[in-house]
C-alpha cells in the first residue's frame, strides 16, 4: 500500500521495508523512529557526508541533540539539502558550536522568573508553564535548546502540581499558557488531567497552547485528541509554521481538525537567515496560514541563544519583511514583529514608522504607497465622559471579578491619577549620586 508521496514511500522503506501507509500515519510508528544520529540521516534520506562534515556534525550533537520525524524528514528536497529550509530548521549543523560573547543560555531569563519549578510568571496576568521537555522534532533554532531533550528536565507531576497550585493562590492570572517541548508529546490522559485541572480554577480565563505538532507530526492531532480538546471553550492554540512548504495536505488536515472544534488558531514564526529572510517567501506563509483559518500572530527575531549566530538577521530584515505586508495584503494576515527581550523584558514590538510628524492638533501620516497625509485631531480635547480617575470612577464601567490592578511602566506615566514623572533605571549613577549627596 502506497505512502502519500514518493519521498515518503521511500523514506517508510528505507526505515521499515513492510511499512505501509497506516505506520506512517501512526504518530508513535513516526515517534518511535525518529531520527538521532547522523547515520540514520545519511540511511532514511539516501543522503552522504563528507568524513570530515559527519565528524563536525557529531560533536555538534554532543551538545545539541538532534531529532527529525520521518514526517519533517520527507519534505527535504535532497537534491538541494544544504538550501533546504526544513534541512536547515531540523538537520545538526557545526555553525551551533560557534557561541558568540553575547549570546546566553537562557536569554529570556525564564528561570529567573521562575517562582516555582516549570512555571514562569513575567507579565502581570499570565503565566508560561512548561508542562515537557520533549518535542517530536528538535528545533535548531529554539530558544530552549539548554532544556529540550534533557531527560533530566522532564517534569514530574508532583512539579506540576506545584505550578497548579501557584496558579490557584494568585487570582490575577487570568491567562495560563502550556509550552514546553511540546504538550502534545504528553500522553491524552496527561493532557485531559492538566487541562481539567487548570479549567477548575476560577479566574483562569484563558487556556493556550503552543505546539509544532501541525507542523513537525501532524498525525498526532488525533481524533482522539480532538474530542479531549474541545470540552473545553476557553482554549487557543498556537501553531509554529515558518516557512509555506511545511504547510501540506497533512498538516492541513490536522490544523482542520483543530479549527472544525471550535479552536481559535494562530501561528507563531521566527525569522531565520536562509530559511524566510524574505518578503515573498513570508507572504506565501501568511497567506496560505490564513486559508486556513489560522491567524498570524507573532514574527519573532530570532533569540540570543546559544549557538544561532547564524540565524539571525538584522532587525532590518524584519521590517522590510513588516512593510511587504502591510498594505499589500489583508490586515489579519500581518503579525507583529516582536523582539523578546533579552534580561526577560518581555516581547516589544518593532514596526516601520508610519508617523512622519506631529503639529499641535495635526499628526502626519504615511500609508504604504509612501503617500503622505494630515489627520486633523480635535482643537480642544477634554475628557468630558471620563476623568481618567480609575480609582474613584462612577461610571457603570465596573467589571467583575477582578482587583484593581496599579498601572506599571509607561502606563504609570500615562496615568493622570498617579505623581510619577519619571521612570528611572535602579542603577542610575545620577540618582545614586544626588541621593548620597541628600
Amino acid at each position: 500500500m502506497s505512502i502519500y508521496t514518493k519521498s515518503q514511500q521511500e523514506i517508510a522503506e528505507n526505515i521499515s521495508s513492510k511499512a505501509v501507509i497506516k505506520d506512517w500515519k501512526d504518530w508513535r510508528w513516526q515517534f518511535r523512529h525518529t531520527i538521532k544520529t547522523v547515520e540514520d540521516f545519511e540511511d532514511v534520506l539516501n543522503i552522504s557526508f563528507s568524513p570530515e562534515e559527519k565528524k563536525e556534525m557529531k560533536i555538534t550533537l554532543r551538545k545539541f541533540p538532534m531529532a527529525i520525524t520521518p514526517y519533517y524528514a520527507s519534505l527535504i528536497d535532497i537534491e538541494n539539502y544544504k538550501d533546504d529550509p526544513v534541512f536547515k530548521q531540523s538537520c545538526c549543523s557545526t555553525e551551533e558550536l560557534h557561541v558568540e560573547s553575547y549570546e546566553m543560555g537562557d536569554p529570556l531569563a525564564e528561570d529567573s522568573d521562575s517562582p516555582v519549578e516549570n512555571l514562569t510568571h513575567r507579565y502581570p496576568d499570565r503565566v508560561l508553564f512548561h508542562v515537557s521537555n520533549m518535542c517530536a522534532m528538535y528545533c535548531r533554532h529554539c530558544t530552549r535548546k539548554r532544556k529540550v531533550g534533557d531527560q533530566d528536565h522532564i517534569p514530574a507531576k508532583d512539579s506540576l502540581i506545584k505550578g497548579l497550585e501557584y496558579i490557584r493562590e494568585h487570582e490575577e492570572v487570568r491567562d495560563v499558557l502550556l509550552s514546553g517541548g511540546d504538550p502534545f508529546m504528553l500522553s491524552d490522559s496527561a493532557i485531559e488531567w492538566l487541562l481539567d485541572e487548570i479549567s477548575s480554577i476560577e479566574h483562569v480565563e484563558v487556556i493556550r497552547i503552543g505546539t509544532r505538532m501541525p507542523v513537525v507530526l501532524p498525525y498526532r492531532i488525533t481524533e482522539d485528541l480532538i474530542d479531549i480538546l474541545s470540552k473545553y471553550d476557553n482554549l487557543w492554540i498556537n501553531t509554529h509554521f515558518n516557512h509555506p512548504r511545511e504547510l501540506t495536505d497533512s498538516s492541513r488536515q490536522a490544523l482542520k481538525k483543530l479549527v472544525k472544534a471550535g479552536i481559535p488558531m494562530g501561528n507563531q514564526t521566527v525569522l531565520l537567515a536562509g530559511v524566510n529572510d524574505c518578503p515573498y517567501i513570508m507572504k506565501s506563509l501568511m497567506h496560505k496560514l490564513v486559508k486556513n483559518r489560522v491567524r498570524p500572530y507573532y514574527i519573532y527575531q530570532c533569540d540570543l541563544s546559544e549557538g544561532l549566530s547564524h540565524f539571525r538577521t538584522p532587525v532590518s530584515k524584519g521590517i522590510e519583511i513588516i512593510e511587504s505586508l502591510r498594505g499589500h495584503t489583508s490586515g489579519f494576515a500581518v503579525p507583529t514583529y516582536v523582539i523578546d527581550a533579552p534580561g526577560g523584558g518581555g516581547k516589544i514590538p518593532v514596526t516601520p514608522n508610519y508617523v512622519v510628524s506631529y503639529a499641535t492638533n495635526k499628526v502626519i501620516l504615511r500609508n504604504y504607497e509612501g503617500v503622505i497625509c494630515t489627520y486633523k485631531e480635535p482643537d480642544s480635547y477634554e475628557p468630558v465622559f471620563c476623568d481618567r480617575k480609575c480609582e474613584t470612577c462612577t461610571l457603570e464601567l465596573k467589571t467583575e471579578g477582578r482587583e484593581y490592578l496599579p498601572p506599571v511602566g509607561v502606563e504609570k506615566l500615562m496615568a493622570d491619577y498617579d505623581d510619577e514623572t519619571s521612570l528611572i533605571p535602579a542603577d542610575n549613577e545620577r540618582i545614586i549620586r544626588r541621593n548620597s549627596n541628600g
